[in-house]
């Protein structure tokens, strides 16, 4: 089904149901509001713009409630939205326009305010589930960015299957902070619950402060953040104080989560699951049910509803458990491939399979785990060490709060760990005795370099290519 028709479905079955909430502002829009300014946008980017089927539209602006007017109404048109990183360089979002080419730019000046009156009668386009609906562009962490084209089809899957690992119902809502160019603020939960009826209750930026605010004013029940966004939340004076009870639980992804804030959250009611997925799939791939959410916490837990999952060696042969090897997901939330690039679509495609370039293992129970990235494992001593496992290892102790480790050149060994740690004040021999007996001596890292800060790039990621010239390199 075309997303532009969600908000007319539901401004019949919910008209007066909340969908959208400025967080700052307070601004409220029902599902018979985001309907009537999705219809009148549609309108105007037909006629004044000049968007049919299959152009794209550029939104180069912050987290607003018009994103999400302005989405449906490209997927009323058959167009396709763009959302730009508004963090990139302006040499970095040129390139973007000219590869993907957009017939208009969103910006503050050319977004024009959507008048009073009854919504238009703007007819949806004729789509299909293959039909492209987002173009959403990698971090680029490795070379240029590639756009991946997420489709009707797959959009709608992915808010099916987190309806059903997450049992969302129409009362659910949550609190969006991350930006919206990320497939994590626009697909883990923010369409899901579009699609079911919920409420997103949207904030411009990550402000701790804010998000227990919202949490308790408008009753949000699921959270989604990665590990960073969560140990903020937790550090905040008005964290201990926070009425948390409406929360079902938090959803975790981008990165290993710790342990220790796994125990937080539960220590004040909210189960914490770990999550797992991509912009290429999903994201939304696994689930870990809420009563394993401790006795199973560091796996991702099993494939969703509509979700196949393989680990495979460099043969494309299936591992068994315990053993390491690339996740390989197919299902009907796989996007497209990546905009006029078949070269790179072919290279992530494997008989139907998406090779998703992570490694995992899989245990006696069918519960699934991050391993690492294929790129960033390295060789130490002939022994295969994975920088998320060690990672994982070192975020146990109480007094780490972020982790990155890359392997760097050794003349004995080859290869090394060299580990980038926050806060800038531990103690590096006191880190590798605590993890003497943890880990195998391998795969220790030698060298271990405070800082007051790990590199990241606009989603959140760790950019490690600037590890390593950083103090210590």
């Amino acid at each position: 089904m075309s997303l532009g028709l969600w908000p007319e479905k539901w401004s019949f079955f919910g008209p007066e149901r909340v969908a959208l909430v400025d967080g700052a502002s307070g601004e409220r829009w029902t599902y018979a509001e985001l309907f009537r300014r999705s219809q009148h946008r549609a309108a105007w980017l037909r006629d004044a713009c000049g968007v049919g089927p299959g152009d794209r539209v550029a939104w180069h602006l912050g987290n607003r409630l018009e994103f999400f007017e302005v989405l449906f109404a490209c997927a009323r048109l058959g167009a396709i939205l763009l959302p730009i990183n508004w963090r990139l360089a302006p040499p970095e979002v040129e390139w973007i326009l000219s590869d993907a080419r957009p017939r208009v730019v969103l910006d503050e000046e050319r977004l024009a305010p959507v008048p009073e009156g009854p919504a238009p009668a703007v007819r949806a386009a004729r789509v299909d589930e293959g039909t492209p609906a987002l173009i959403l562009y990698t971090s680029g962490t490795t070379g240029r960015p590639k756009g991946a084209l997420l489709t009707h089809g797959s959009i709608t899957a992915n808010s099916l299957n987190t309806t059903i690992a997450c049992d969302l119902r129409a009362d659910d809502s949550t609190v969006t902070f991350t930006p919206l160019f990320h497939t994590g603020a626009v697909n883990v939960l923010s369409l899901p619950l579009l699609h079911r009826g919920g409420k997103v209750v949207l904030l411009p930026r990550f402000d701790p402060a804010a998000v227990l605010r919202c949490v308790e004013e408008e009753r949000a029940s699921i959270l989604f953040g990665v590990p960073t966004t969560f140990e903020l939340l937790a550090e905040d004076p008005a964290f201990a104080r926070a009425d948390l009870s409406s929360v079902r639980f938090a959803l975790c992804g981008g990165a290993p989560c710790p342990l220790g804030l796994i125990h937080t959250y539960a220590a004040r009611g909210v189960v914490f699951r770990q999550g797992y997925g991509l912009t290429e799939v999903g994201p939304n791939c696994f689930s870990l049910p809420p009563e394993d959410a401790v006795r199973k916490a560091g796996t991702v837990g099993r494939p969703v509803m509509h979700c196949e999952a393989r680990i495979v060696d460099e043969q494309g042969r299936d591992v068994p458990p315990g053993e390491v090897g690339e996740l390989w997901l197919r299902g009907p939330h796989v996007c497209a491939g990546y905009w006029e690039n078949p070269e790179a679509t072919a290279a992530a495609l494997r008989d139907g399979w998406w090779a998703t370039g992570d490694l995992f293992c899989v245990d006696e129970d069918g519960y699934y785990r991050v391993v690492g990235r294929k790129k960033e494992m390295f060789i130490s001593g002939g022994e295969n060490v994975y920088p998320a496992e060690v990672e994982q290892a070192i975020l146990e102790h109480p007094g780490v709060r972020e982790c990155a480790v890359i392997g760097v050149a050794d003349l004995r060994w080859g290869e090394v760990g060299r580990a980038y740690v926050v806060p800038e004040t531990l103690d590096p021999e006191e880190l590798r005795g605590f993890l003497d007996g943890r880990l195998a001596r391998y795969k220790i890292p030698k060298a271990f370099v405070p800082l007051r800060a790990l590199p990241r790039n606009a989603t959140g990621k760790v950019v490690r290519d600037a590890l390593a010239s950083l103090a210590g390199a």
